[in-house]
């Protein structure tokens, strides 16, 4: 499930670089295009369970175990705070807005999966999200007039 999911990451830096209102809708619109298929297998896997919160905890564990393999220094695969800082942004601006675009059922619940394993996986990372539109509608040139 999920392979290569690492892939939805690839170009994160750049995406959070300079971030503005209209730099935002196109890099959110790529990244659609790119990994709508990640969210719609996540979604599937929800469909295909009686257990709910247990499938959206495994999504979670595997997406976490992925940016820990993709990110993470050394044998603890220990991942530099700057970089942890920048895939909860990541997470926060496109990741979570993308499984909420899905219009599932159970989205909220595998975005509360994933808020979960975040805190529990990564330092200093309780992370918690919005909608792309909340989102979209917080900027005026720049988000929250930061960046």
């Amino acid at each position: 499930m999920l392979e290569n999911v690492e892939t939805m990451f690839d170009n994160m830096r750049d995406m959070l670089k300079k971030l503005k209102k209209k730099s935002y809708e196109d890099n959110m619109e790529q990244f659609l295009k790119k990994n709508d298929h990640y969210f719609q297998e996540m979604t599937e896997y929800m469909d295909a369970t009686d257990e709910k919160e247990k499938a959206a905890g495994e999504i979670a564990a595997i997406l976490g175990q992925c940016v820990e393999d993709t990110f993470g220094k050394g044998a603890k695969k220990k991942i530099p705070s700057s970089t942890q800082a920048d895939i909860n942004f990541f997470m926060i601006y496109y990741v979570f807005p993308a499984i909420l675009k899905t219009g599932h059922g159970d989205c909220r619940l595998l975005a509360d999966g994933i808020c979960t394993e975040w805190k529990e996986r990564f330092k200093n990372s309780a992370i918690s999200y919005t909608d792309y539109d909340s989102l979209y509608g917080a900027f005026k040139e720049k988000v929250f007039g930061i960046f």
